[in-house]
């Protein structure tokens, strides 16, 4: 979809593709966690396909002059720090172990996001402030997921409580 929106020009078509991203988006998941057909796979390529269609959609109205150059900077900030945070996370010995999973500010991102391409096409007046409210909640969600990752690192609390748990369940398991 980030191809077709870039060739066509018409607000209204270009709505109706940023509805359709974000239906088929919602409706991805929900088909997957119902059917319980979830996949490493799939939950790579989801958010890689979703920040694909931001990025060249976000590009397209900054080019277009809908979006400052500065609101894209906002827009963007929680995937740029995704791609720093994803090549230090496994080039960090002690970080490599980790599940990387979606979490709750992220996905309010994502979803701030959308609504504000929305408003870029439908209401501009009133994208920066959606914009700047994107940039802080971005910076919520990098401090969550930062937080999250130092919590979950080898040697760190939750690693040191599983050791802890697993000592003592070999030694509970141990003829005394």
């Amino acid at each position: 979809m980030a191809g077709v929106f870039l060739g066509v020009r018409d607000a209204d078509w270009r709505l109706a593709l940023v509805l359709t991203a974000m239906a088929s988006d919602v409706l991805d998941g929900v088909i997957a966690r119902i059917s319980n057909t979830t996949s490493r796979f799939g939950a790579l390529i989801d958010p890689i396909a979703d920040r694909v269609f931001m990025l060249v959609a976000f590009v397209a109205v900054t080019v277009d002059g809908l979006i400052s150059p500065w609101q894209l900077g906002l827009l963007m900030l929680r995937d740029v720090m995704t791609v720093i945070g994803w090549f230090v996370a496994r080039n960090v010995s002690w970080l490599r172990d980790i599940t990387f999973q979606a979490r709750w500010p992220g996905k309010g991102v994502t979803v701030l996001q959308f609504v504000t391409l929305l408003a870029a096409l439908q209401a501009p007046r009133v994208v920066a402030g959606l914009a700047l409210a994107c940039g802080i909640l971005a910076a919520v969600a990098t401090t969550d997921y930062t937080l999250m990752l130092w919590v979950n690192r080898a040697g760190g609390p939750r690693d040191a409580a599983r050791r802890a748990e697993a000592s003592t369940s070999s030694a509970a398991d141990l003829p005394g």
